[in-house]
């Protein structure tokens, strides 16, 4: 689930990997139909798409025979999602249906249409974004309550190099920051209520954080710079809540600086190790064969450690 641009890594972020294709998501749009060709084009009706289905089915399982390609299974496989997909998820995905209290206490706005790909003004596109994060958590209760096992959400903005103008991070965080603020909590909120916590693990986080120092000029009547932060993958934080993760508890430190960490740091293979564990796999011993090699999901010769501490 994205809010109004698509992730600029594209595909890639949704895909599988050396996982077979099967395994790689599918993108919820926030305009227009929430999953690619959900709905039947002009001409085809749901009859006539079964017995498409079923002809191509045929003829992928005769190449399956010939080739032993295991592609041509996952393409029976999604094709059959896709059409059971048709029903469930236009229900799935109306958040209209929800209650006053449930929209109120994510600040969910059904029916809101992002302006974030047509605007220009940085001020527009962080502002013109609205309540769209709180749609998508919104959007991820439900989809976990029907049984999606896993659901990602992306949301933009968050790159305050301040290098034009509107785009001051003492300006467009305090933005950022009220978007995401109440959705996350009535999410954990929600999720709780429902007795669907213990059992969800939500991970928020990204790719790096910021520096502690400042980027490009300060403001003044002489010299009108704007204000920023630079990429930072030294030392940064992320947060986990429920499934199996014990809370009020903080992991690692950093300088005074906020720069390195000095003491008990946490790298993405322990990360990785961990969810791994909570989701009830062990991460040394999983592996997929892939082009003759025993790939672990953490890496094939990596080192990660399961983050006891945090652990209930």
């Amino acid at each position: 689930l994205s809010g109004g641009k698509t992730p600029d890594a594209g595909k890639s972020l949704w895909g599988s990997g050396f996982l077979p294709s099967v395994y790689q998501g599918v993108q919820c749009r926030t305009t227009g139909d929430p999953v690619l060709y959900l709905s039947n084009p002009a001409g085809m009706d749901r009859s006539l798409r079964r017995r498409m289905l079923d002809a191509v089915a045929e003829m992928n399982r005769a190449e399956h025979e010939h080739s032993g390609d295991a592609e041509t299974l996952t393409r029976i496989a999604q094709y059959e999602l896709a059409y059971r997909m048709q029903i469930a998820v236009p229900e799935v995905m109306d958040i209209s249906t929800e209650p006053q209290s449930i929209l109120d206490l994510y600040g969910a706005q059904p029916g809101f249409v992002s302006q974030a790909e047509s605007a220009d003004d940085p001020r527009v596109l962080y502002k013109g974004d609205g309540p769209t994060f709180a749609n998508n958590c919104l959007l991820a209760r439900r989809l976990v309550e029907n049984g999606v096992r896993f659901v990602q959400l992306y949301d933009w903005g968050w790159d305050h190099h301040g290098s034009s103008p509107g785009e001051s991070i003492d300006e467009t965080l305090p933005i950022k920051c009220q978007q995401i603020d109440r959705a996350i909590a009535g999410l954990i909120t929600d999720l709780e209520q429902r007795g669907l916590l213990d059992e969800t693990l939500i991970v928020w986080g990204g790719e790096f954080g910021r520096t502690p120092m400042m980027q490009n000029n300060v403001r003044s009547e002489l010299k009108k710079g704007f204000i920023g932060r630079d990429h930072h993958p030294f030392a940064y934080s992320m947060w986990l809540a429920g499934g199996g993760i014990k809370g009020g508890v903080s992991l690692g430190t950093t300088d005074d600086f906020g720069y390195y960490p000095v003491e008990n740091p946490v790298g993405i293979r322990d990360l990785q190790a961990t969810m791994l564990h909570l989701l009830g796999l062990d991460p040394y011993r999983f592996h997929y064969t892939y082009q003759g090699l025993n790939h672990r999901l953490i890496g094939p010769t990596e080192e990660g450690r399961v983050l006891n501490e945090i652990v209930a």
